[in-house]
């Protein structure tokens, strides 16, 4: 059996040399001279369809004079790149894990996310998911860092390549008074005003048990390469490749869709709760 390819860490390792490479304005091709690599190779690897050794890794980022930290997390990601899973136990909002997250919403062909209890990151105003950082435990020193973080990946939605994206909101999180009404308010009418290409439902409280009580989850599909599960918890992340776990996301995907409010009924409802807080 072959070893998989474009593994969660894989992609990411990809990210980071790419990332790395471009910040110290190397081209490809220069790289691939400077360090004996075949430039081929080089973009495979950058694409996370081939592993490097991480002896291989150290010549790249020898040449490139990245910093230590950096260093030890690429050679992290390298050691573990051919197991299918991911489990981050850093906070989602870490700045490398925002980045990598952002490298995978902006490459993906398609999203779709479930968000039982709070409005989708990618969908919250400034103010809003200020409150969130605050009030999640974020260093107040890193709040303005990883809020601009937050924006980058929202502004990717708006580029000409940008993937459809299908969010599915509880109604709890349309009415949990996040940074307090104002600041909810504002939210909710930002939601009446995003891109067509995102779209925007409800599913409405109450009724019979359905999978997206268990937490929310996004699964991001690619052209070329297998799809992966995110999950993001308050202490963690979690990146799913594994063929059954991705299979049962994408059945509970179907699930959410089908409970959920169509589009128009949803921005009607949305209307709703901010007719309600202004009364």
């Amino acid at each position: 059996m072959s070893p998989p390819i474009a593994t969660p860490r894989s992609r990411a390792l990809g990210f980071g040399l790419r990332k790395t490479r471009q910040e110290r304005g190397f081209g490809l091709r220069q790289l691939a001279r400077a360090t004996g690599v075949h430039p081929a190779e080089l973009s495979n690897w950058e694409l996370g369809l081939r592993v490097p050794k991480v002896e291989e890794v150290a010549l790249l980022l020898g040449q490139l004079r990245v910093d230590v930290a950096e260093r030890e997390r690429l050679f992290e990601l390298a050691e573990h790149a051919r197991e299918p899973n991911w489990l981050e136990k850093e906070m989602p909002d870490a700045p490398a894990i925002l980045t990598t997250l952002a490298e995978y919403e902006r490459t993906a062909v398609s999203i779709f996310s479930w968000q039982p209890m709070v409005v989708h990151g990618l969908l919250q105003t400034p103010d809003y998911a200020r409150a969130i950082l605050a009030r999640g435990g974020t260093p107040a020193q890193l709040i303005d860092q990883r809020l601009r973080v937050r924006m980058i990946r929202q502004a990717a939605l708006r580029e000409h390549r940008a993937p459809q994206c299908s969010i599915v909101l509880g109604e709890v999180a349309l009415r949990q008074e996040v940074g307090g009404q104002e600041t909810l308010l504002e939210q909710l009418r930002h939601l009446l005003d995003l891109p067509r290409r995102i779209e925007v439902r409800v599913v409405p409280s109450g009724g019979d048990y359905h999978p997206g009580l268990n937490g929310s989850f996004s699964v991001f599909e690619y052209f070329d390469l297998p799809a992966i599960v995110f999950l993001d918890q308050y202490r963690g992340s979690a990146y799913l490749y594994d063929d059954d776990q991705v299979a049962a996301y994408k059945s509970a995907a179907k699930t959410m869709a089908s409970l959920a409010l169509s589009a128009a009924e949803s921005r009607a409802f949305v209307e709703g709760v901010i007719a309600d807080l202004e009364a």
